[in-house]
């Protein structure tokens, strides 16, 4: 609910990485005291030191993540939420050492170990899975659009919605991306695009829940297509942990701090208190459930 005009109620980052290396719990700490209730702790891959050469390596890095997310709830006692699954790039930089062949076979593997995992309870989302967010030959990009749509289905099987990792072209995205889970069978309510911009319009996201990256502006851009979506859409900052790239992404302060200034930007909308109240309820819990759960 709204106090003196700030949100007291869940505050969910819905798309978080965190790293024993780093700042690990000093990070979901700051998180929050800034006001945060629960996070989606999503697998970092190890871009910097080593890549999963076999399926063993996928499951010490998987049950990693999902003891580190056992850390935050009785370390800081935030709702922790797991997304398991292998990353794009990973399987882009294993199929220039490796080939193509070999380093998709890993990967498909990969998904079904992560569907296992979700099914035993371990996490509750495929993610982030996708295709390359930058240029690669017509070969490679063909090829991973392949695996990406044999994904789909298997998330479809296994009724697991997913966290998409893709390119940023506008509307033609996520079109693209709804007409696979069309032909994959899998609903798009359960096809989450992360790391969105702030137009949340149907015309933009085809119908598909996005996770917008909250930067600045981003309000600004929510409030001017907001009366123009029909799906569920939510708030991250795709915090990667790492401090070698500080200014790649945003902190842990990031979505309180926003939470609380859409807040404010729909009073000054002259929307009434109690609709303010639901809009912030559907962002944080209600359009979280319908789509994971």
């Amino acid at each position: 609910m709204l106090v003196n005009e700030k949100w007291e109620g869940p505050i969910v980052d819905q798309h978080m990485h965190l790293d024993k290396a780093n700042r690990f719990l000093s990070a979901a700490e700051e998180f929050s005291r800034s006001g945060g209730t629960g996070i989606f702790l999503v697998h970092k891959p190890s871009f910097s030191t080593k890549l999963p050469k076999n399926i063993g390596d996928y499951r010490e890095a998987y049950q990693e993540t999902v003891r580190m997310a056992s850390i935050v709830r009785k370390k800081i006692g935030l709702d922790v939420q797991v997304v398991l699954g292998p990353h794009p790039v990973t399987w882009d930089i294993q199929a220039n050492a490796i080939g193509v062949d070999e380093s998709t076979e890993l990967h498909i593997s990969a998904v079904g170990l992560a569907l296992d995992m979700i099914e035993e309870g371990d996490a509750i989302c495929l993610g982030e899975v996708g295709r390359p967010h930058y240029k690669v030959s017509d070969d490679r990009w063909e090829r991973a659009n392949d695996m990406l749509l044999e994904i789909m289905g298997m998330a479809s099987s296994s009724d697991i919605p997913i966290q998409l990792h893709v390119e940023d072209n506008g509307h033609q995205t996520c079109m693209e991306l709804a007409d696979m889970c069309d032909k994959a069978g899998l609903p798009r309510r359960r096809a989450v695009r992360h790391f969105a911009s702030s137009d949340i319009s149907d015309k933009n996201t085809s119908g598909l829940p996005v996770t917008i990256s909250m930067g600045k502006g981003s309000i600004e851009g929510i409030c001017s297509t907001m009366e123009l979506s029909k799906s569920n859409w939510g708030m991250e900052t795709d915090f990667l942990d790492d401090p070698k790239r500080p200014g790649a992404v945003l902190g842990p302060k990031t979505i309180p701090k926003r939470t609380n200034q859409l807040c404010q930007a729909l009073k000054s909308l002259e929307w009434e208190d109690e609709k303010i109240e639901q809009c912030i309820l559907n962002i944080h819990e209600k359009w979280i459930s319908s789509t994971y759960f």
